[in-house]
């Protein structure tokens, strides 16, 4: 059974009484995204300026993930137990904080302190899509997070291009005040149109916890996580290693890396489109499976250049457009089938899913940077992200084997 607030109000933008605007759903879930990405071409002035190796600096992005994923795995209780906008706002209010720390942190120790807490915007991400969930059914939620993430997009296309700028300009601390401006104009809009959504709960705390196992005996919640975990673990990967590839193998400046950084996020932004065009059309289950066969063919045929001996920064970066694809078509719809598994549950899913799949990040991503080494080249991160693919594939081939399953067994007697 698909449980939806039937009794919510219609969406009136600016008005906290009403679900809230897709806009700002986009600016929540992009928010986490700019995040994530805006700083990472700043990484090698970040390292020097620190005095630190990079392998240590990009701990930077693996302790982010990993905080994260933890973090996940509490907020979806929480919002299901006392709402999805208090728990918003206390997330970006951390955030706000954790940023003037990084400005001011006087020691790589003290800045990774604070970066990590900036995963407290992670809240934001999650309970975006956990607030589409609440109000829409299944194939629906999947075309609306689509749509959502699909203006998301936007954000991983242009940031790392702006950090990169503001770097050369102004120093690194620039893209950290840049972050800081941006979370607290997201909070004000929170503030003003952030409805809740979520269905009231009697049950305690405890008893909101008590029920992951009830998401974790489900065979099609595994495999909907997995799908967009493995999914996105090449981009993960990518995140922690293409600093690396473009500077030290291609001799890119930051804001050369920045520009070519983004490339993901154009393919990224077309699955999201196609996601919301087409989810209700062909299914959550066919649109996975697009994505991960298109995130495996970007890096099937990336390798084989660079086997060739014809690795570029254009090719490269080029391929990287198809597993944007991918995961573009991947994520929206597997978050909604996560969510559909166990509707009563959606925040937990939502945060259960999340934690899996940013967990896996945050280990490719640390695993990535200590294999790249100049001798190495950009062999080590290709492989990483074709293998996940290709168990991206095999996850939701699963699925729907076990859909299959469900569907032939034969009715209990009257």
């Amino acid at each position: 059974m698909q449980q939806i607030r039937e009794d919510l109000q219609p969406v009136i933008f600016g008005d906290r009484r009403s679900p809230p605007h897709i806009f700002t759903l986009i600016l929540l879930a992009g928010m986490s995204a700019c995040v994530m990405n805006m700083f990472l071409p700043s990484l090698p002035a970040m390292a020097e300026h620190f005095e630190a190796d990079y392998a240590v600096m990009q701990l930077s992005v693996a302790i982010y993930l990993g905080f994260s994923a933890v973090l996940q795995i509490f907020v979806g209780p929480i919002s299901d137990k006392f709402g999805r906008r208090p728990v918003i706002l206390w997330g970006l209010a951390i955030f706000l904080v954790a940023t003037v720390g990084c400005i001011y942190a006087p020691n790589i120790e003290t800045f990774l302190t604070f970066r990590m807490m900036q995963a407290a915007i992670a809240t934001s991400m999650v309970l975006s899509r956990a607030a589409v969930r609440d109000m829409y059914a299944q194939d629906q939620a999947a075309s609306m997070i689509g749509y959502v993430t699909m203006g998301m997009a936007v954000v991983p296309m242009i940031s790392p291009a702006i950090g990169g700028v503001l770097d050369e300009w102004f120093g690194w601390q620039a893209v950290f005040w840049a972050l800081f401006v941006l979370g607290a104009a997201t909070m004000l809009l929170a503030w003003g149109d952030m409805g809740e959504t979520a269905m009231p709960s009697t049950k305690s705390l405890t008893a909101q916890f008590g029920e992951y196992p009830e998401l974790l005996r489900s065979v099609r919640f595994w495999g909907y996580a997995l799908a967009a975990s493995f999914s996105s673990g090449a981009f993960f990967a990518y995140l922690g290693g293409a600093p690396f590839v473009g500077q030290e193998v291609f001799g890119m400046s930051p804001a050369t890396l920045g520009f070519f950084f983004g490339a993901p996020a154009v393919g990224y932004f077309l699955g999201n489109f196609l996601t919301g065009r087409y989810a209700t059309r062909f299914g959550v289950n066919q649109m996975v499976l697009w994505g991960c066969a298109a995130n495996a063919t970007g890096g099937t045929i990336s390798l084989l250049i660079f086997e060739a001996g014809y690795g570029s920064p254009a090719s490269f970066f080029g391929m990287m457009t198809l597993v944007g694809l991918g995961n573009g078509l991947t994520i929206p719809n597997a978050t909604a089938g996560m969510l559909s598994v166990r509707p009563h549950l959606a925040g937990t899913a939502s945060g259960l899913g999340g934690a899996i799949m940013i967990g896996g990040g945050a280990f490719l991503s640390a695993w990535v940077g200590v294999l790249l080494t100049p001798e190495s080249g950009a062999f080590p991160l290709l492989w990483m992200m074709l293998v996940t693919a290709v168990l991206g594939l095999v996850s939701i081939a699963f699925v729907m084997r076990r859909e299959q399953a469900l569907t032939r067994r034969p009715a209990p007697p009257l």
